[in-house]
């Protein structure tokens, strides 16, 4: 196992880390809307988070080896089930290979942000 570290993406703000590799995979920890550089949330629409949090999911894949287009599965956490229209149209962008996903509202999410995104997905074949 290797554990991913980037300055692309924000620092984990709690014992664990952004992610591993592992078998073949890259497994990341939930992403929320920081901006990496100052720590601070981006945005205050549920699109604009979306936008940030797929932004630093990239990042943390990259590191790891992989990429947005081999991501196989997604775990994604709204605080408001009433964004679910505004987040999807943000992640069918980004996600257009269609990935196993779940989705579900939460009550509250870390600094109070209105969406985090986790990802397991293949490593790049190099």
């Amino acid at each position: 196992m290797n554990r991913i570290q980037t300055k692309l993406s924000p620092a984990a703000i709690g014992p664990y880390s952004q992610g591993f590799v592992a078998g073949g995979f890259v497994f990341t920890s939930g992403q929320i809307p920081l901006d990496p550089e100052t720590g601070e949330v981006v945005g205050t629409a549920v699109a604009e988070q979306a936008e940030q949090a797929i932004a630093n999911l990239g990042a943390v894949l990259a590191a790891g080896g992989s990429s947005l287009e081999q991501v196989v599965k997604t775990t994604c956490f709204l605080a408001d089930m009433g964004d679910f229209a505004a987040f999807n149209e943000v992640y069918a962008k980004h996600f257009p290979g269609k990935p196993a996903r779940s989705c579900v509202a939460v009550k509250t999410l870390p600094r109070n942000v209105l969406c985090e995104i986790e990802a397991v997905a293949e490593l790049s074949e190099k």
